[in-house]
């Protein structure tokens, strides 16, 4: 069955480069990133894990865990490590998880289409992951889903980008238009009233009927 937006975050026990982990009391009550890669010792994997290696910072700044996953062994996991750090100047501190039975990959929908039965004899043609990443809130719910093609890497500052968004919304019932920044104006969503929104914001710009904006909420 295909994931969706506030469908409950599947559960699942993985072996990791940390030990093996139960994924919700892992979360806790913080937020998670759970992004595939296709394989272990390729270029544009290798660019992405450290990337996010060094954004790691900004991700616990909001709360957020992030960990890795690939139907590689946890061993090999390890011995790329080394190859990241070389390439991008980043020590993978987070864990990934090594998904040889693709149960994790088949729970969040990661394989593509022409996807094999199991990891042996896989080649990224067939059943590798796809470059999928789930953002997942404290109550264990898909905040966001995003799905690329194993030859595009992504750009994770979106990814903080659009978190940044969620979790003010989570706080403020505000929505935030195209191309937001942090400071940018954002949107006074349809559920807050007129006079509750001048309650809480003070003032805002009627644009449109429907399209109010203010302030960026700070407290």
């Amino acid at each position: 069955m295909t994931l969706r937006i506030n469908d409950v975050a599947p559960d699942f026990t993985a072996e990791t480069t940390q030990g093996s982990l139960r994924f919700h009391e892992w979360i806790g009550d913080g937020w998670a990133v759970l992004f595939s890669h296709p394989k272990n010792f390729t270029p544009v994997c290798t660019t992405e894990l450290g990337t996010m290696a060094g954004l790691e910072s900004e991700f616990r700044k909001r709360n957020v865990k992030i960990i890795g996953i690939s139907v590689d062994p946890v061993e090999s996991h390890g011995k790329w490590k080394d190859d990241i750090r070389t390439a991008t100047g980043y020590d993978v501190e987070y864990p990934l998880i090594g998904d040889r039975d693709l149960n994790v990959a088949k729970l969040y929908d990661m394989l593509p289409a022409a996807a094999g039965a199991s990891s042996e004899g896989r080649t990224p043609a067939d059943n590798a992951t796809v470059r999928s990443v789930y953002v997942i809130g404290p109550d264990k719910k898909i905040k966001l889903i995003l799905t690329y093609p194993m030859t595009t890497g992504r750009n994770f500052h979106e990814i903080i980008r659009a978190i940044d968004s969620i979790q003010l919304t989570a706080k403020h019932q505000v929505a935030t238009p195209a191309n937001w920044q942090q400071g940018d104006d954002v949107i006074i969503t349809a559920a807050v009233s007129n006079e509750d929104a001048i309650a809480r914001f003070g003032s805002f710009d009627t644009v449109l009927p429907y399209l109010r904006k203010t302030k960026q909420p700070t407290a």
